[in-house]
């Protein structure tokens, strides 16, 4: 795709934006093997996954070019985590389509200052964008080097120094990087069973609920009912929540939660089924916690299918009033239980427990000085936070 970089002298509105372009890899050969087969599942994949995500993590779709589009973020963390939620959202879509026929997507993502007129955006910054998309492996990312560095500590993904490249229009080289999200040497996104990285702030995937009317035709309302629940709980602002195209690439399967967390990257996942008896409907809906695999909270929710919509609301509302004390409960705990990094301040708290083990006044006041050592090194290290406390507890008792 080629992308203009030249506009008329005057004055020009310009800012500083996340670029992500994206295109279909050999999007010729595949027009002219299945034209129309090609363009359908495009248009869809364009609908119901590309165009959700970009507006989900507060991106904005300039234009459309074809076979690809090009959109723009306020920020570069949200342009890369969109783009790799895309990525990993078309591996379940394709499955079903013969290998060599399968659309992948290659996207390319620069920051950089752009200048804006009317409804598109022009300038090196989008030039660059386009060049590294160009670069991209069929399922891959490429990213400048100045988003590599605006990011490179806020992923657990490596990020491929694929050296200095000549790109078409730019007269200085680019230095460019694939991301690889687990092992792999390029810019491949996970398949099946592979592990994407953790956000950094608690996680969860509401799974398709299982069906348990005994009417195929009530797969509507079961999931609407999961829209309606993952919409509610999205609401929460300090809750990752992923989003419903790619946790509905589930639905029908038997699945290990454990594995699933892996794929989409959280640590909570909320599953359940509907029943219905007569004029009665039932909701089952468990949270468990992936990463020790124990259910959190559980419950049921009864009530009449008169006002399907109603009974959705009410479900939605009672899950995330339910769930969220727990999740927040949940998080505290991990939060106490974690471990630090630095064997330095890991030291001085095995050396403060110890002393608070002596039970004594000298005992606890030298556990205090050690833990608030090891606080020093590691200021986020909780376990040491609350031995301080627990020991400045047992001074006033004694």
């Amino acid at each position: 795709m080629d992308w203009p970089g030249e506009m008329s002298e005057g004055r020009v509105e310009r800012r500083l934006a996340a670029i992500l372009a994206v295109d279909v890899a050999g999007y010729s050969r595949l027009m002219g093997e299945d034209e129309e087969g090609t363009h359908e599942r495009l248009k869809a994949h364009f609908a119901q996954l590309v165009r959700p995500k970009i507006e989900e993590h507060r991106g904005r779709v300039v234009k459309n070019t074809g076979d690809g589009l090009l959109a723009e973020f306020t920020s570069v963390i949200d342009a890369v985590r969109c783009a790799a939620e895309i990525q990993q959202g078309m591996l379940g879509r394709e499955l079903g389509v013969p290998e060599d026929r399968r659309i992948r997507f290659r996207i390319g993502i620069n920051l950089g200052d752009v200048i804006v007129e009317e409804d598109d955006i022009f300038g090196d910054g989008v030039n660059v964008a386009a060049r590294l998309e160009a670069l991209a492996e069929p399922g891959g990312i490429c990213v400048s080097r100045v988003v590599r560095e605006q990011v490179r500590d806020k992923f657990d993904w490596q990020f491929d120094d694929l050296g200095e490249q000549q790109v078409k229009n730019i007269a200085r080289p680019v230095r460019t990087y694939g991301i690889a999200f687990g092992a792999s040497s390029r810019a491949a996104p996970p398949s099946r069973g592979a592990s994407l990285p953790l956000p950094d702030k608690p996680s969860l995937a509401v799974l398709p609920f299982q069906n348990l009317t005994g009417d195929t035709e009530q797969e509507y309302f079961v999931d609407g009912m999961v829209e309606e629940i993952t919409t509610a709980i999205a609401r929460l602002q300090w809750l990752f929540v992923i989003a419903r195209n790619s946790a509905f690439t589930y639905k029908g399967k038997a699945v290990d939660v454990k594995q699933v967390a892996q794929e989409l990257g959280v640590r909570y996942v909320l599953e359940g089924s509907v029943r219905k008896t007569g004029n009665r409907v039932r909701i089952n809906g468990q949270l468990i916690d992936t990463t020790t695999g124990a259910h959190i909270w559980a419950d049921r929710f009864d009530g009449a299918p008169d006002n399907i919509f109603e009974l959705q609301d009410q479900v939605a509302s009672s899950v995330v009033g339910a769930i969220e004390p727990k999740l927040r409960q949940s998080e505290i705990e991990r939060a106490r239980r974690k471990p630090t990094a630095n064997l330095t301040a890991y030291d001085l708290y095995l050396r403060a427990l110890a002393q608070s083990y002596r039970y004594t006044d000298e005992g606890a006041a030298e556990a205090v000085v050690l833990a608030w050592q090891a606080l020093a090194i590691d200021p986020s290290y909780a376990p040491a936070a609350v031995l301080v406390g627990r020991c400045r507890g047992l001074q006033r008792l004694q």
